[in-house]
């Protein structure tokens, strides 16, 4: 294996790595550990007078909305670099019809279709590229059941989530910014304007331990719609895991992400209005066969959810 075929085979596995989001395993492992113990953490409870916060989803609720998103990812070895630009694919999301359960609250989520927002002048080949990328999205989806406050008490892919040539990297980062955008987990005890409180969890992704911090502040309150200020943290201990079946380990030294946004969460609706915006730097050291090599890896991202029912 020649030195830049191999740069390009670490590059490609280790991006896998970034923006991490929850994988099947993780989603299942969230939902057990929320089950156990109560995740949320008011650090705040905020100014007088408080009240609880619960979501109202009344049998029949159907919400649509747009998911836009932007990505740019840099990979440097000692003497190599390459750069990854996703210019934005939006996602048409219809979640619903709901429906009370024993559970929970009960509804679908699908991408009814996945476009990419190719910028003028680029040439046709490449737009039509990623047009065909961003197709593959269309149709996934899943079964959600979640309890009035928001946390996950089930999930199920449908059969297009499972394709094997869908981009796995992009199915966690979306599945990851509904979980802490789209749908937020409120606390369990009364609170006012000024509120603050914080959900973790563990992400596991390719055998990877990355913990989250989803770290909210209630700015205003009208009716069933709050406003919401949100950071998220994410961190990754020192560790190792190895990829048998691609002859390739990675080692983490240090994995941080960190993101910062807006929420206008209306608690009568299954997706919400939100824009959020980060970074994440990786430093990792790739081995294949006797060949090592230390790659960092810094990524930009935005994410905009649109709530677009009420314009049908």
């Amino acid at each position: 294996m020649n030195k830049q075929a191999f740069f390009r085979g670490l590059v490609a596995v280790s991006a896998l790595l970034v923006l991490g989001g929850c994988s099947k395993d993780a989603k299942t492992e969230t939902a057990a550990t929320a089950a156990a113990s109560d995740p949320v953490l008011v650090l705040e409870a905020g100014a007088e007078p408080r009240t609880q916060l619960r979501y109202k989803i009344t049998d029949g609720t159907v919400t649509k909305s747009n998911m836009d998103f932007r990505l740019a990812t840099l990979a440097q070895t000692a003497d190599a670099a390459a750069l990854s630009v996703v210019p934005g694919i939006r996602l048409h999301i219809v979640s619903g019809p709901s429906m009370r359960t024993e559970e929970g609250i009960q509804f679908e989520v699908n991408i009814k279709k996945a476009e990419a927002m190719v910028p003028q002048g680029i040439d046709e080949d490449v737009a039509n590229d990623l047009r065909q990328s961003a197709s593959i999205l269309d149709r996934v989806g899943g079964t959600v059941v979640i309890n009035d406050r928001g946390l996950i008490q089930s999930t199920k892919l449908n059969e297009q989530a499972k394709n094997p040539d869908l981009p796995v990297r992009l199915l966690m980062m979306i599945v990851n910014a509904r979980t802490t955008l789209a749908r937020v987990v409120l606390p369990a005890e009364p609170v006012g304007l000024g509120a603050r409180w914080e959900s973790r969890k563990e992400l596991l992704i390719y055998g990877f331990k990355i913990q989250q911090v989803d770290s909210y502040t209630l700015v205003a309150k009208v009716g069933d719609e709050i406003k919401l200020n949100v950071t998220v943290t994410q961190n990754a201990l020192p560790q190792t895991v190895d990829f048998p079946d691609d002859g390739v380990s990675i080692s983490v030294e240090s994995m941080t992400a960190n993101a910062s946004g807006e929420i206008i969460l209306n608690l009568n609706a299954l997706e919400s209005d939100a824009a959020a915006a980060g970074e994440s730097t990786d430093k990792l050291t790739v081995t294949a066969g006797d060949k090592s090599e230390k790659i960092d890896i810094t990524e930009s991202f935005e994410i905009r959810m649109t709530n677009t029912t009420a314009f049908e």
